[in-house]
């Protein structure tokens, strides 16, 4: 008779879903909130799979997003983990620090008054 070897501590445990933490969410919801009020962006979404989370930021909620705000842990060391994605997928800015990388957004939200 052959038995099973069923035990717990043999089976695969699945790689963590990489995320956004609170204190990383508060600077991007801040811009975002700023960027409604102006009337510039509509609808976001978030993402978290295996190795990269993504805040999606939206014009209208049917469309592409207009920019990618993205976290890769395994680029921490390189060029950094977090980097702000245009809507033709080139790199706009990328970096260890959140709030410097989201800069490049909030040059948008500077206007001349006439």
């Amino acid at each position: 008779m052959a038995t099973q070897n069923s035990s717990p501590h043999l089976r695969e445990i699945p790689p963590p879903q990489v995320s956004f933490h609170r204190t990383e969410l508060a600077p991007i919801l801040s811009l975002y909130g700023r960027m409604v009020a102006a009337g510039e962006w509509r609808d976001y979404g978030i993402s978290s799979l295996r190795e990269i989370a993504v805040f999606s930021i939206f014009r209208r909620t049917a469309e592409n997003p207009m920019y990618r705000i993205e976290k890769r842990p395994k680029l921490r060391d390189k060029q950094g983990m977090f980097a702000v994605i245009g809507m033709d997928g080139q790199v706009l800015r990328r970096g260890q620090d959140l709030k410097t990388v989201l800069r490049v957004l909030e040059r948008k939200l500077i206007r001349s008054v006439d």
